[in-house]
């Protein structure tokens, strides 16, 4: 009998499963009814325990004791905000807070507003506005740091959004600032320029990587082709040419059945560490193989984007489900890579999980995991425009929107890398059952 239940404990202690535990930061509407989306985080360089997250619009939501309690903070922002919360951390441990802004709530978006917390997101300077340029709307800001302290911020701007009048261009922005107070002139990155339609030949999607030693490099999608541009002097000069890294397949605007504005747009980022693959280059979308299917990809290059890998499925389950909304990130400590996605695998409905993929060996293997306590059901409801995540010293902390009963609501949850053995994986290429799909 001893021996027994011996047996029997160590079975169940085999086959127990850890359970990522998920938190709730924000399910409340603000003034204008509107319920949040489009959350960022950021885990400070100075301190992982000191987390900031941030939603749309003008809400954050800041944690000192590594995402065990959080407090909820309104920032009020001159002309109001728009849409577009994006977190960062500099080296030094300041956090940055973009959002697109507009001279009312209600108007659409002339300028990007930075604002700085120099206390771990306790208290925010006023802020400042890049890319002001009437009439032209400017949104889908993005932003990163480099060793020094300089911040690279990239955008879409438009001559006007959502317009279909001929000779309507959009086009890439970039514009750098020592520490965020000060920020150059904007200056254009795409060769060819797009419509204002905001759909797959509008130029979107704009994100910048650096590298340890001060390289940048820039992504973004247009007319289904994913491209990057890059400056080996700080920002000074680009390339003449931008290069086209592959084709995206039904391009980075697609139909995922009960979310409006699914898309597929790229993530770039660049391992900034001191060791091997540092400058390695990766990058991440997702593209609809079929009407009913949508798929994560992953690439590298480790020539600063002449040449890039054959591109790796990273979601391990059988073709033939969604996965869409991709984010991603590198511990800049570890080498690690992280991409958080939407996911469908395990249902024949509309029902949605989130899940996780992780990369020890730089992007060779990748192993997944799911995040998302229960799954939620959308009903034609916006999820907004993307999710994040941020990991720093082995912390892990992804963010992203979810919607119950017509009504989103932003989550994340604290994970470390050395309890992610513990949580049921699967080794690409496994596979499963292939599920129809409605």
């Amino acid at each position: 009998m001893r021996l027994s239940g011996l047996v029997f404990f160590v079975f169940w202690l085999v086959g127990a499963q850890a359970q990522i535990v998920n938190v709730r930061l924000d399910d409340s509407a603000n003034d204008q009814g509107k319920y949040p989306v489009s959350p960022g985080i950021a885990i400070s360089f100075k301190d992982t325990k000191q987390i900031v997250a941030g939603s749309s619009a003008n809400s954050v939501y800041v944690s000192d004791d590594g995402g065990k309690n959080w407090k909820s903070i309104s920032l009020v922002s001159e002309h109001g905000a728009w849409n577009g919360a994006r977190i960062l951390s500099d080296f030094s441990g300041n956090l940055y807070y973009l959002h697109e802004k507009g001279e009312e709530t209600t108007a659409l978006p002339d300028r990007i507003t930075v604002r700085k917390s120099k206390d771990g997101g306790k208290s925010w300077d006023a802020g400042t506005t890049v890319g002001y340029n009437p009439p032209k709307n400017q949104y889908y800001p993005n932003a990163v740091a480099d060793r020094k302290g300089n911040i690279y911020l990239t955008w879409t701007e438009v001559d006007k959004l959502n317009s279909d009048e001929e000779g309507c261009a959009s086009r890439v922005m970039v514009s750098k600032s020592s520490g965020g107070s000060k920020w150059s002139k904007p200056v254009t990155l795409s060769l060819n320029a797009g419509d204002c339609k905001d759909g797959n030949s509008t130029v979107k999607g704009a994100v910048p990587a650096v590298s340890h030693d001060g390289k940048i490099f820039v992504a973004w999608a247009h007319d289904d082709v994913l491209f990057i541009d890059r400056s080996f002097d700080g920002g000074n000069f680009w390339l003449t040419n931008d290069i086209a890294v592959l084709q995206q397949r039904g391009g980075r605007n697609f139909s995922v059945p009960g979310i409006q504005s699914a898309n597929g747009l790229p993530v770039l980022v660049c391992n900034n560490t001191k060791e091997n693959f540092s400058g390695a280059l990766y990058l991440v979308w997702a593209e609809q193989v079929e009407e009913d299917d949508t798929e994560i990809y992953f690439t590298r290059s480790l020539n600063y984007g002449d040449n890039w890998t054959h591109p790796v499925r990273i979601n391990d389950d059988e073709p033939g489900s969604y996965q869409f909304m991709p984010a991603m990130t590198v511990d800049q400590v570890t080498g690690h890579i992280y991409i958080l996605y939407y996911d469908r695998r395990e249902h024949e409905d509309n029902h949605t999980d989130v899940y996780l993929a992780y990369s020890a060996d730089h992007g060779a293997t990748f192993r997944n995991v799911k995040v998302s306590e229960t799954p939620f059901l959308p009903q034609g409801e916006s999820a907004g425009t993307h999710i994040s995540i941020a990991a720093h010293n082995g912390i892990i902390m992804p963010v992203w929107t979810r919607i119950d009963n017509g009504k989103s609501s932003i989550w994340t949850a604290t994970i470390k890398h050395t309890d992610l053995s513990g949580v049921k994986t699967t080794d690409v290429p496994a596979k499963k059952k292939k599920k129809k799909s409605n």
